[in-house]
């Protein structure tokens, strides 16, 4: 039985593929036409136990259980002990650390496309007060270009209600 130095950090590198092919599965394009087919199937399905199987392929988390097994099962890593008990908390253990992988990677996909969409933004306020610079409704607090979050934020609301006028 290796160390438990060993250990954590096997810990931590096999909750790395567990993450990986949980989020490409239940959120990456390549595999939308089946998630597509398993959301319907786990809301139309006949029985409970069918919707619930397909349920399984529409949640990282729920996913990330089976695919722990999986990797159990390919690479026979116990936590602590050298029994089915090492296996049982070896579960648990790649499954909470690759759910906390999948939500560092999801928190860092919405802050990319936010601040893509601040850019956006700005860049659509600024091209609008150049081409119309008599306009009193371009009054943003800026300079050399840069817009104060605050004012930003403000503006942003007004933006959202003329493109929908």
């Amino acid at each position: 039985m290796p160390s438990l130095q060993h250990q954590i950090i096997y810990l931590f590198l096999i909750a790395i593929p567990v993450a990986c092919i949980a989020w490409t599965v239940t959120n990456e394009e390549v595999f939308r036409e089946p998630r597509e087919y398993c959301i319907k199937q786990s809301k139309t399905g006949r029985g409970l136990l069918y919707r619930k199987f397909f349920y399984l392929f529409t949640c990282e988390y729920c996913f990330s259980h089976y695919i722990t097994i999986l990797m159990l099962v390919i690479t026979k890593f116990q936590l602590i002990f050298p029994d089915w008990r090492g296996y049982l908390l070896s579960g648990f253990s790649l499954v909470w650390i690759a759910n906390f992988y999948m939500s560092l990677f999801r928190r860092l996909r919405l802050d990319i496309k936010k601040q893509k969409t601040d850019v956006e933004l700005k860049e659509e306020l600024l091209d609008e007060k150049k081409s119309n610079p008599n306009n009193s409704s371009n009054n943003l607090e800026e300079a050399d270009g840069y817009l104060e979050p605050d004012s930003f934020r403000d503006k942003e609301g007004l933006i959202q209600r003329r493109s929908y006028r």
